[in-house]
């Protein structure tokens, strides 16, 4: 680690690399500088990191000479891609083959990923328990991301591969928080059967993205995964009833039945909720809870999270 080095983080009004960018400046050892990568760099949320000492730097995916000027001169980088912005695992692989280049260009001395499993090495095209999508994909979220780990080792960048889990979140801003049964009840529905789902509070996921920043020594070449705790369908139900203070049942949803919702990307979420479930002992393992806490120690479970955020659930 170079004292002072500069860290570039992609996406840093966002989810994740907002919640590295805020980890970084609340060290008040200050170990990094924080390079904010923002396609908009004069919205309220990048005058707000300027604000507080930041470099903001505008920074396209879409555009490699954009990612080379971003990433020149930085200690780091912390490269991730959002797929729900446009829906496509073609663009996420591009996105991240212009990262990775980027990197080694840059001579960056460490480089975090923000990944997932490519589920087809489990799952193969051939394999009908789940539909194939768009011809080349089973989870194109999490295929086009687990593909481009090998694109940042084939480029020789420094790289820590970290996968994600489930945000708490999405129960705020995906719709998947629990929804009025009509009988002063409430009901919480997920596609996972009894399997568990390794979720965890998109803050901790940028606590511990800082965490591995400062042992280079330890996480390069190496692949981890997060999370805050691994409950069950029923057991988020008992917690959130406890929280919000009203009845909630767990119900289930077939994996046909999810991704015949309609929504963009029911298909898509539907198999990869059946992933989870069906390999949900290799998911949980590669998601380990005392890696996790070692890397944040306040890392929330369900419950401590909803302790702060059960009244930002929308409840339909």
């Amino acid at each position: 680690m170079v004292a002072n080095g500069v860290l570039a983080v992609v996406g840093a009004t966002g989810a994740q690399g907002g919640a590295l960018a805020r980890a970084i400046l609340a060290d008040p050892a200050r170990p990094f500088h924080l390079r904010a990568l923002t396609r908009n760099p004069k919205a309220p949320a990048a005058e707000a990191l300027r604000q507080r000492g930041a470099e903001v730097l505008a920074c396209d995916l879409d555009d490699p000479a954009s990612v080379a000027r971003a990433f020149q001169g930085a200690y780091g980088a912390f490269c991730l891609t959002n797929f729900w912005e446009h829906f496509s695992a073609e663009k996420e692989a591009a996105q991240a083959a212009t990262m990775a280049r980027a990197s080694r260009s840059a001579g960056l001395a460490h480089v975090i990923w923000s990944t997932l499993e490519d589920t087809r090495e489990r799952v193969p095209l051939s394999d009908a328990r789940m539909p194939t999508l768009g011809g080349r994909y089973k989870v194109p979220h999490f295929d086009a991301k687990g593909a481009a780990d090998d694109t940042f080792r084939r480029e020789g960048a420094p790289t820590t591969c970290l996968r994600t889990s489930f945000y708490w979140e999405n129960l705020i801003h995906f719709g998947m928080g629990p929804k009025a049964d009509g009988a002063g009840g409430l009901v919480f529905s997920l596609p996972m059967g009894r399997a568990r789902l390794p979720g965890i509070a998109v803050e901790d996921i940028g606590r511990c993205a800082y965490a591995v920043f400062k042992e280079p020594g330890r996480w390069i070449g190496k692949t981890l995964g997060v999370a805050g705790e691994h409950p069950t369908g029923a057991e988020m139900a008992a917690a959130l009833a406890e929280a919000l203070g009203r009845p909630v049942r767990y119900e289930p949803v077939a994996f046909d039945a999810y991704r015949a919702l309609g929504f963009p990307g029911a298909d898509d979420l539907g198999n990869m909720f059946q992933y989870k479930h069906d390999f949900e002992a290799e998911f949980c393992a590669a998601r380990d809870l005392g890696v996790a806490r070692a890397l944040c120690p306040s890392i929330r479970n369900f419950r401590t999270w909803l302790a702060a955020n059960a009244p930002r659930i929308p409840l339909g």
